[in-house]
């Protein structure tokens, strides 16, 4: 390893902090953002005046530069063994299985009531229709509101601490939703058992960018997760509907709680992946080792006060849905994709209880389909994959483009999703076999799993670090529609008759398709206008030329150089 010197960031918004080895640099999160090649290249002095830590600002020119005593940053070794896109694939996948089981946990929690909704409601006395679309919608107001929590924190804390305090309020919250007196309790605790489940559906994105640096390895892990998160919302009616009528409502949560109580066990053995904070152990570490106590990992030199945590870091994916086109539109269409899905759970018993006279057991079944359009849509994401690997390898221009990489999947999901809620819409009356709608599921499973995996790993790819943030700021949205949406159910088929109400779906999903073909067209030039995507791209040449520099002078000694130089406002 070789030794790396790094000033402390300065303490007001908008200074650069300059020294010879490497250079701290303002993040997105600021206003202004300076002319981060400018700063690179007046790297220069050190003051030996002996200037403490604390010191203000030196006013250089018109940029506020502070020269401060020497400091050991840390960050990763090529090759080291503790940079978790080096552990081995045994243990990625190991993570990335773990993952996708809490996924499953939340995702399945989010419909368990679906069929069991009757019986709650008769339970409780509740008759009034849209009230009966409470214990999903609650649940998805928590989904709302988790992600301004979880994201950021683990940006800030680490991934594996809130994974595993997440899970255990989600732990107690299932069973009091179990358990729960009356009818408002069973809502609150519904809500609280949302906050709770939010955290892996923001977290393990950014956990698997932590483990693959590779985008192709990482779009497969992201597979992995998108498909964890449609498999829980559709095998739950059917557990529901089954367990409901014959053990009674109560014991779907049991059932519930029972599949957390399993999931502990790998959730146990889930490592910390989040570098920044495996660096500031290894400094703790060597700190107490050698007394040295100006060994750094970056995230320990951040500012890290209360004010910080609320002004920038739970605001980040706030700005980043207002400020940042890709975000924005990106959640536009997933919201309103998420919204019909969730839509569905309504709708369904509508259609096949209402029109063909089913059972909620057999309503149930009615989901299976969209499951097997959920595989259908991996199996063709690794055919694509597999093709997109061999022209990265035969240096295919188009291969060069993130757009091209990611979006043509969603080019494709799109179309499927709006045939397939006209082809669900038209076919649902009694003159019509009861499977014919409901093989309409499959191109619906297909098209919403393509859409979710394109946008998400483009995102993924596009803001690398802030991966977490981006995809709190996409899971806000899109629970907001999925909590919304489903009040309007029962009024919107009632009203428009199964044939229309579905059309006026299809028509809206029709209009979303455009959002890929634009980021096909000018994605390029959007993201070379983001502020967190200059920052990153900046970041990454000033590493790379830093590295550079230290193997040119062929330094040898021990290095404990930071993997994240992000500064104190991201």
């Amino acid at each position: 390893m070789a030794l790396s010197a790094m000033s402390s960031p300065a303490s007001e918004a908008g200074s650069i902090n300059i020294v010879p080895e490497a250079s701290r640099f303002i993040g997105p999160d600021v206003t202004t953002l300076k002319e981060l090649s400018n700063t690179h290249q007046c790297s220069g002095g050190r003051s030996q005046g002996g200037r403490g830590r604390n010191a203000g600002p030196l006013p250089v020119s018109t940029t506020s530069i502070t020269i401060l005593p020497r400091e050991t940053i840390m960050r990763w070794e090529d090759g080291d063994s503790g940079n978790p896109y080096n552990w081995s694939n045994r243990r990625k996948i190991s993570i990335v299985l773990i993952g996708a089981i809490i996924v499953i946990n939340s995702t399945m929690g989010s419909s368990l009531p679906s069929n069991a909704v009757p019986f709650i409601a008769n339970y409780f006395g509740v008759t009034d229709p849209v009230a009966k679309g409470l214990p999903i919608s609650t649940y998805l107001v928590g989904y709302i509101v988790g992600p301004l929590l979880w994201g950021p924190l683990s940006e800030s804390y680490g991934r594996r601490i809130m994974m595993v305090s997440s899970f255990i309020f989600f732990t107690i919250f299932t069973m009091a939703c179990a358990v729960a007196p009356s009818w408002v309790l069973l809502l609150l605790f519904r809500f609280l058992l949302g906050i709770a489940g939010s955290c892996p559906l923001v977290v393990i994105g950014g956990i698997y960018a932590d483990i693959y640096d590779d985008p192709v390895t990482r779009g497969r892990a992201m597979a992995v997760f998108i498909g964890g998160t449609c498999v829980g919302p559709l095998v739950a009616p059917l557990i529901s509907g089954f367990i409901a009528p014959a053990a009674g409502w109560r014991w779907t949560f049991w059932f519930g709680l029972l599949f957390a109580g399993v999931s502990w066990f790998p959730l146990f053995f889930l490592p910390e992946t989040y570098a920044p904070i495996l660096l500031t152990r290894r400094a703790k570490a060597l700190r107490k080792i050698t007394g040295d106590v100006n060994v750094f990992a970056p995230l320990e030199l951040d500012k890290k006060g209360f004010k910080q945590m609320i002004t920038i870091t739970l605001t980040r994916p706030l700005r980043m849905i207002c400020f940042e086109p890709l975000v924005t539109c990106s959640c536009i269409y997933m919201s309103i994709a998420y919204g019909i899905f969730y839509l569905f759970f309504q709708a369904y018993p509508i259609i096949f209880q209402g029109v063909y006279g089913q059972s909620p057991g057999i309503c149930g079944l009615m989901f299976l389909p969209i499951a097997i359009g959920a595989g259908c849509a991996t199996g063709f994401f690794l055919y694509y994959d597999a093709m997109l690997h061999k022209a990265r390898a035969a240096n295919k221009s188009w291969t060069q483009k993130e757009e091209s990489r990611r979006l043509p999947l969603a080019c494709v999901g799109g179309p499927l999703y709006v045939v397939a809620l006209f082809w669900i819409g038209w076919s649902s009356r009694e003159s019509i076999p009861f499977w014919v709608p409901m093989l309409a599921g499959i191109p619906f499973g297909m098209g919403f799993i393509l859409i979710f995996m394109a946008l998400l790993n483009y995102l993924t790819d596009a803001y690398g670090v802030f991966t977490a943030s981006a995809m709190a700021a996409g899971s806000c949205c899109r629970s907001l529609a999925g909590a919304v949406l489903p009040f309007a159910t029962p009024h919107l088929y009632d009203n428009l008759g199964v044939a229309w109400a579905t059309s006026l779906l299809a028509l809206l999903s029709l209009v979303m398709c455009g959002v890929p073909w634009v980021f096909l067209w000018k994605g390029d030039q959007i993201r070379a206008s983001s502020k967190f995507c200059i920052y990153l791209k900046e970041k990454k040449r000033l590493e790379e030329e830093e590295d550079d520099r230290l193997k040119q002078r062929g330094e040898q000694t021990s290095t404990l150089s930071a993997t994240n130089m992000c500064s104190e406002y991201t």
